[in-house]
């Protein structure tokens, strides 16, 4: 009898995963944590820690502690960085709500929600105009 996969005796461990979701121009970041000897994961290849996300971990007394994985697509790369840094916080969050005032007074659960204004039609970018000749 063949047997079924899903009976067999290897159990997997359970890791527990703390999920969020951070933003920053045209960036979107999925960030993973969970415990660990920190690692970090930026879209499926195993990448340094920059120091901004440590600075992040830094805050909290985290840093070492807890694995990162990052999925982040559009944008550049500032704002790929601020969208991850974000979806850390929130993630970090989840994981223990206590860390709520020192992350809150870092500004780190804010979302920065400035935005590249559209080009209008008849200048020359968002605001700018065409220059005046008078001859």
């Amino acid at each position: 009898m063949p047997s079924n996969p899903k009976n067999d005796s290897v159990v997997k461990e359970k890791v527990q995963y703390y999920t969020g979701v951070g933003r920053r121009k045209r960036a979107i970041a999925a960030v993973r944590l969970s415990s660990g000897s920190g690692k970090f994961i930026l879209n499926e290849q195993e990448v340094d820690a920059d120091q901004e996300y440590n600075r992040v971990l830094e805050s909290v007394d985290l840093l070492g502690k807890v694995d990162l994985s990052a999925h982040v697509h559009g944008g550049g790369k500032e704002g790929q960085k601020s969208a991850i840094r974000h979806g850390l916080s929130r993630a970090l969050l989840k994981m223990n709500d206590e860390l709520k005032a020192t992350l809150k007074k870092s500004g780190l659960l804010t979302r920065d929600s400035r935005e590249k204004e559209r080009k209008k039609y008849g200048l020359h970018g968002a605001r700018r105009g065409h220059q005046f000749s008078k001859r």
